[in-house]
């Protein structure tokens, strides 16, 4: 009997000895996770800044979101906590400690998760996505469009009006180069993080951000357009 019991005290040893290695784990896990982190829609228009803590709540850990996160993702109205998963899934908790959200990683670093109807969502750290895309709002406003480096050959205005099928109107001012008149956009939109200028021909002119809130239209060419501030 002493020796089957001795059996049994050191294998309820090493179970605990193996809890402990596992918690020990997650904590290690859950450190990891302690940050800032900025939760997206796939076009990164839509963002939502969360820190999360290594303070207990109820059902897991507490976080913070930042004021503009459930206007812009309504997802995140009753989140108040966090935890992992048992498959290491960051879960994101209401104050009953239900899951609401769950997003799983998909590369280091990077967190995913779909949602029925409303589309797909990442989480990442602010560091590892850059500034956030450029708004309507940030980009409407006069613009002159420059040509091989020489000086403005039109200016535009980009309206923050909508069109009836969810364009932007765009306004040609008078004394434009043939060049412009004769692509005649009318309208315009932002299309993940690139600038559209668009004409009822269908032709598209695509510009990419640059340096000192300059855009320049993409592919590049020899002869570059830019768009500029005046």
């Amino acid at each position: 009997m002493m020796r089957w019991g001795l059996i049994a005290l050191v294998g309820l040893a090493a179970l605990g000895a193996g809890t402990r290695d596992a918690r020990a784990e997650a904590s290690d896990a859950i450190k990891a996770l302690v940050g800032t982190w900025e939760i997206s829609n796939a076009d990164r228009d839509k963002t939502c800044g969360i820190t999360l803590k290594a303070d207990a709540a109820v059902g897991g850990f507490k976080l913070e979101l930042d004021k503009g996160c459930v206007p812009n993702l309504p997802m995140m109205k009753d989140v108040i906590a966090w935890k992992l998963g048992s498959a290491d899934e960051v879960q994101l908790l209401d104050g009953r400690g239900r899951t609401l959200v769950e997003f799983s990683e998909v590369e280091s670093g990077m967190w995913e998760t779909e949602r029925p109807g409303e589309g797909v969502f990442f989480m990442q750290t602010p560091s590892a996505v850059g500034p956030p895309a450029r708004t309507a709002e940030d980009v409407a406003g006069d613009w002159a469009i420059v040509r091989g480096g020489s000086k403005p050959i039109c200016t535009l205005t980009l309206l923050n009006t909508a069109t009836a099928l969810d364009d932007l109107v765009l306004k040609i001012n008078p004394g434009c180069d043939a060049f412009i008149t004769r692509f005649g956009p009318t309208t315009w939109q932002m299309d993940r993080g690139e600038l559209l200028l668009k004409s009822p021909r269908g032709l598209t002119w695509r510009f990419e951000e640059g340096d000192n809130n300059t855009w320049q239209r993409v592919p590049e060419s020899a002869d570059p357009v830019m768009l500029i501030r005046p």
